[in-house]
């Protein structure tokens, strides 16, 4: 195997990298994308970390690898309930777990859903974990105890601080802002230093690691980082904002060149985001719109009920996603991250919901009425486009797909809260996912000072095995992207074809008695999502 760097930067758009880049702030970067090839990078059909993510580890689209949120809903009797996605929840193989099984090693870094860690000839460290759960979940267990000697180690760092998060979803103040921008700073590094560690002492032919600041920054600070959204007078907290995300960039920089340089010049570096970023200025709130057009029916209670029922109700919005009555309810969105509308059909007669018989007609006149949400000043539809599941995320796991996906004219995410008016403009232009992220490669047999036409995410899968002398599965969903490569190399090195990834408990050799999350960590973790604005 030859041996491979994969960096991800989680939202990186070039429309914000390029900028950096022409003013001096990413050195490295604009070095690395000048002796190798960069290109757009198209994400998954919702471009959101979950599925994009799996998306890029797997090889496989979101309805074959089966994730297509932070969180999935499980019904029990008559109501729903809410479940967080995690590695049990990845129906195919890893990257990883390939490398493994193939006799190379592998180093995982920060990547979301790697909880509980799946057993790897190497290392995982993973994202999206509480600090005080971290120790159980980094695979081997005692690699922990090996990590808490770095110089510095903090896994407080290492982890997100939620309650300084969501502070900052809320809006905080000058200094606040400083102290929020280079706690990001501190965690970066604390991953790169975790990176150098094990780069230094664990080699592996494979190394990954995910730098998910940048998504943090843009989302909060998106019109400091924007070339097109910055003031044209600005203030000097928006001069002291942009220069607090450009000192983060640039740190991000050269953590990036060091990876670089400790692999050596015989690796090959690929580096990739998820989904890109732009501005969203307005909220769609989708239930209250479904509510106003005779979809959904909100479930009341008792307003003169007693304090253990009041409790009771408490503790059931904790549990519950939406307060539906479920008996008058054909169409909902369960989170604001999905951007799903799901229709529940009935399949009984008996029960409520839309006759399975219906269901195409029903569909198609709900798509007709998202269509006439405009904007009553310019006529501009709102919702622009309307994603059908069997199109779009097509495979064998496309029944837990959204039955209908909106795509919002500013591709912001939808709210799904009781609110009013269902269209309200934002306080200030805030930063959301967009559907076109990064790739850049460079390293032996990759092409230098190339520019290409965006490729696909589930093609990155494929480049990395390919840079690793490696077969490609014959299931996976996308081809090598051989213009990466210069056409002397894919000639002397072709691409193979070789078996289908295998179930991920098989490909682990185990049965299925994997380490789940426990109630509380889950709590934890649902209230974290909750705090940063990807759930209501």
């Amino acid at each position: 195997m030859e041996p491979t760097l994969l960096i991800g930067l989680d939202g990186a758009t070039w429309t914000v990298l390029d900028d950096l880049m022409e003013k001096g702030v990413m050195p490295f970067l604009k070095k690395f994308t000048g002796r190798g090839v960069k290109a757009g990078l198209n994400s998954t059909p919702n471009p959101l970390t979950p599925p994009a993510w799996t998306t890029i580890m797997t090889g496989r689209t979101p309805g074959n690898h089966g994730v297509f949120d932070f969180i999935y809903a499980e019904k029990r009797k008559t109501d729903y309930y809410f479940t967080l996605s995690t590695f049990n929840d990845i129906k195919t193989e890893t990257i990883w777990s390939i490398v493994s099984r193939s006799g190379g090693r592998a180093t995982t870094l920060n990547y979301p859903l790697m909880a509980p860690p799946p057993p790897v000839e190497g290392t995982v460290v993973p994202g999206l974990v509480s600090w005080r759960h971290l120790r159980r979940h980094v695979f081997p267990r005692e690699r922990f105890d090996e990590l808490k000697q770095i110089p510095g180690f903090d896994p407080r760092e290492l982890a997100w601080d939620f309650d300084m998060e969501k502070k900052a979803s809320q809006g905080i103040s000058e200094d606040e802002y400083e102290a929020w921008a280079e706690f990001h700073i501190s965690r970066e590094k604390q991953w790169f230093n975790v990176a150098k560690h094990l780069m230094q002492n664990h080699p592996t032919e494979l190394t990954s690691i995910l730098f998910d600041g940048p998504d943090k920054m843009m989302h909060m600070g998106w019109r400091f980082v924007d070339p097109d959204n910055f003031p044209e007078n600005p203030t000097d907290f928006d001069i002291k904002m942009r220069d607090l995300m450009q000192k983060f960039f640039r740190e991000v920089d050269g953590f990036i060149e060091e990876l670089v340089e400790l692999a050596g010049p015989d690796t090959r570096v690929i580096m990739v985001s998820d989904h890109g970023f732009g501005p969203t200025w307005e909220v769609f709130r989708i239930n209250t719109w479904l509510a106003q057009e005779g979809y959904l029916t909100w479930r009341t209670f008792d307003e003169d009920m007693d304090e253990n029922d009041r409790a009771a109700f408490d503790k059931l919005k904790d549990k519950h996603f939406v307060l539906l009555d479920w008996d008058k309810t054909t169409a909902y969105a369960r989170s604001t991250t999905s951007n799903g509308i799901y229709i529940q059909v009935s399949f009984k007669a008996d029960e409520p919901g839309v006759p399975v018989e219906e269901y195409y007609a029903f569909r198609e006149k709900l798509i007709e009425r998202l269509a006439t949400i405009v904007d009553p000043d310019t006529g501009e539809r709102i919702v622009t486009d309307v994603l059908k599941k069997e199109i779009h995320f097509p495979g064998d796991f496309n029944d837990q797909a959204p039955d209908l996906t909106v795509v919002m004219r500013d591709h912001s995410f939808v709210s799904i809260l009781d609110k009013e008016p269902i269209v309200c403009p934002r306080p200030a232009i805030d930063g959301t996912h967009y559907p076109t992220g990064i790739f850049a490669a460079a390293g032996p047999g990759i092409k230098q000072g190339v520019v290409l036409p965006d490729l696909e995410i589930a093609q990155v899968a494929p480049a990395v095995l390919y840079s690793m002398d490696m077969a490609i599965p014959s299931n996976f969903e996308a081809p090598v992207p051989a213009e990466v490569f210069e056409s002397e190399f894919v000639a002397s090195n072709p691409v193979r074809i070789g078996e289908p990834t295998l179930p991920p408990l098989s490909a682990l050799g185990q049965e299925g008695d994997f380490v789940r999350l426990d109630a509380d960590e889950e709590a934890q973790l649902m209230k974290q999502m909750q705090a940063l604005g990807y759930m209501e």
